[in-house]
């Protein structure tokens, strides 16, 4: 994922969960921070990293959405088709 959580421009890393069917929905993807510098400055996913990018294998596959309340390491990511598809 990149953010510029420290002030910074930077990439850190993620675990892509589990992968949804749904194409129509806004939460394709579950996502868990692992990052510990991420973790240490900021808990996990926080207010502002909405449409932060998420990169694998130097592809674009999806932007961060929603923060599970419950756990701020875990949250949801949005295919970057269906956000195209949204702008059409």
């Amino acid at each position: 994922m990149r953010c510029s959580a420290d002030g910074t421009m930077r990439d850190y890393e993620i675990e892509i969960v589990e992968i949804y069917d749904d194409a129509g929905r806004t939460k394709n993807f579950l996502i868990c921070v692992t990052d510990k510098k991420l973790l240490d400055i900021t808990g996990g996913i926080v207010q502002g990293m909405s449409g932060s990018p998420i990169i694998q294998n130097g592809k674009l596959v999806c932007a961060v959405t929603h923060v599970l309340i419950s756990d701020p390491t875990k949250g949801y990511g949005i295919l970057i088709e269906n956000m195209l598809e949204a702008v059409k």
